[in-house]
């Protein structure tokens, strides 16, 4: 229906010599008896043709071209808003579509031959998976999702961080529990890694090396091992969440193949590097910017800032079109300055995108569970998926605006009914599943004799059905999974008060079949957006 409509606006762009007819915005009316469709595209051009709008869509009504008779009524509200209704029977036969594209169906070419990178999750392997990482990971691999959905190439890939103090601190707090286990009495700092985690594999390397480092002072053995084990454990528990990365970026080969002293040379080359107190400033003050940053600590140790950009340039290089960052609020203070490093080498940072998610809280009776990394009194992302399952982690670490603090309620997430909103979306399927299988039973099948779907229950839920790409499209530029989500909703509202005002089967043989078709048609739409929200579809419950 909205192709149409373009399509009619597409031949008027010619036609009456009209300009910017791709800005034309058809929105869904409030009231029903507005229409289908309505738009103020005459208000648009009235600035530009220096026409009243009213006028503009006179002449838009008066020469438009309703080549498929599709269109019951159209009528001039207000000063010049323009209202589309169309006929029950052409929006009825318009379901044809779903059943031609099937799983593709959402789908769109739009920014088909166009490259994007999504990275997310960049956790340091300094520990299992925590809540915060979690919804990290859900919503980057979503989107990585809805872009792949409007036809991008993408390409996930996970910034391995195993440089700096935070793995010094790692590879320690590990030699000394195995030095404990050699029997040392040990004083184990209250700053270091406190987990269980630290133990096991401090006994790993016991058990291969006996007391053989008993007096080595050298880490790197340590380092080796624990980055092994904990990024294998971090990798187990993605693949539980369905999410796999392409490509795996190594921070380290930033300092071994010296990009990071390019960077450093290619600020002071322009201008925007100094030395005070030891410490190397980037002149951020230059581009406007409220002050200076620190790149290289006076220990002569990089801030976060340096190697970021060093990635980034690296990021540029593979030409991609769209760099999508997906960042914990922590990194809300220093991705402003990576990017104007990038401006300041002349990078186009209008192609990276940043997406900041506030945290996570997990509740359970009532009372917020603690949470801290190094005193090991978190919920690792394993334990949230071995109590609800993978299916409600997804949803609902998707379920609230990534800027917004989400609180986990366990209790919520265990409950199998209308309650959950994932339980709910899902039984909508497997309830439409059951209906056709019962169908089959009886030997009855879909058909596509679609005019008989007039009432207006059928006709509101396969107006909502033919909305799915323009949601999808709508979500993937907007970064914005809720849009996908509560359209999911309104879809299975529809689905339930349509089943409940109208028998499918035990009708006439036309009609039975013409509303398995509508279920079909609706269980199709649930299943390709709940796979993009990265979430299964069961048949039964």
């Amino acid at each position: 229906m909205r192709d149409y409509l373009y399509q009619i606006f597409k031949e008027l762009e010619s036609k009456l010599n009209f300009v910017n007819v791709d800005e034309v915005i058809l929105t869904i009316p409030k009231q029903k008896e507005h229409g289908d469709y309505s738009t103020n595209y005459p208000f648009l051009l009235a600035k530009k043709l220096k026409t009243s709008p009213k006028e503009i869509a006179n002449q838009i009504v008066n020469n438009l071209n309703d080549s498929k008779n599709a269109l019951e009524k159209i009528e001039i509200a207000g000063n010049g808003f323009i209202n589309f209704k169309f006929k029950k029977g052409f929006i009825a036969k318009s379901l044809n579509k779903v059943f031609l594209e099937q799983t593709n169906y959402g789908k769109s070419s739009k920014y088909s031959g166009k490259k994007a990178q999504v990275e997310f999750v960049s956790a340091n392997p300094t520990g299992p998976l925590t809540v915060g990482h979690g919804r990290n990971a859900v919503f980057g691999d979503t989107i990585a999702n809805l872009l792949s959905a409007i036809g991008y190439t993408v390409e996930r890939e996970y910034y391995f961080n195993n440089a700096g103090r935070q793995m010094r601190v790692l590879a320690d707090s590990v030699r000394l529990r195995y030095l404990e286990l050699l029997g040392e009495k040990i004083n184990f700092p209250e700053d270091y890694y406190q987990g269980e985690y630290i133990i096991d594999i401090a006994k790993k390397i016991y058990e291969e090396k006996k007391d053989e480092l008993k007096d080595s002072e050298d880490l790197s053995y340590f380092k080796e091992v624990a980055e092994k084990e904990i990024f294998n454990d971090i990798n187990k528990t993605l693949n539980r969440l369905g999410i796999h990365f392409d490509n795996y970026y190594n921070e380290n080969s930033l300092y071994e193949t010296h990009k990071i002293e390019e960077v450093i040379n290619a600020f002071k080359e322009k201008g925007f590097c100094y030395e005070k107190d030891g410490a190397l400033w980037l002149a951020l003050t230059k581009l406007g910017m409220e002050q200076d940053k620190v790149i290289v600590k006076s220990t002569g140790e990089p801030t976060y800032r340096l190697p970021d950009i060093a990635y980034h340039i690296e990021k540029f290089k593979r030409n991609y079109d769209l760099m999508v960052d997906v960042f914990g609020s922590d990194h809300m203070a220093t991705y402003p300055d990576v990017l104007a490093g990038l401006k300041i080498l002349g990078y186009d940072t209008s192609k990276v995108k940043v997406l900041i998610h506030q945290f996570v809280t997990i509740v359970k009776d009532g009372e917020v569970v603690k949470m801290s990394t190094r005193k090991a009194n978190f919920v690792t992302l394993d334990e949230l998926i071995d109590e609800v399952g993978p299916d409600v982690v997804r949803y609902f670490f998707l379920m609230r605006s990534i800027s917004s603090h989400l609180n986990f309620d366990l209790g919520l997430a265990k409950k199998q009914t209308d309650e959950n909103p994932v339980f709910y979306l899902q039984y909508a399927h497997a309830r439409i599943c059951g209906i056709l299988r019962l169908a089959k039973e009886e030997g009855k099948e879909t058909g596509n004799n679609y005019d008989l779907l007039n009432t207006e229950e059928e006709i509101d839920l396969i107006k909502h059905i033919l909305e799915f790409p323009d949601v999808v499209l709508k979500s993937a530029q907007n970064f914005d999974q809720l849009i996908l989500i509560s359209y999911l909703h309104t879809l299975a509202e529809l689905f339930h008060k349509f089943y409940h005002e109208h028998r499918v089967l035990g009708q006439t043989e036309e009609l039975t079949s013409a509303r398995l078709a509508l279920c079909k048609a609706t269980q199709i739409v649930l299943q390709n957006g709940l796979s993009i929200l990265g979430i299964k579809a069961p048949e039964r419950m």
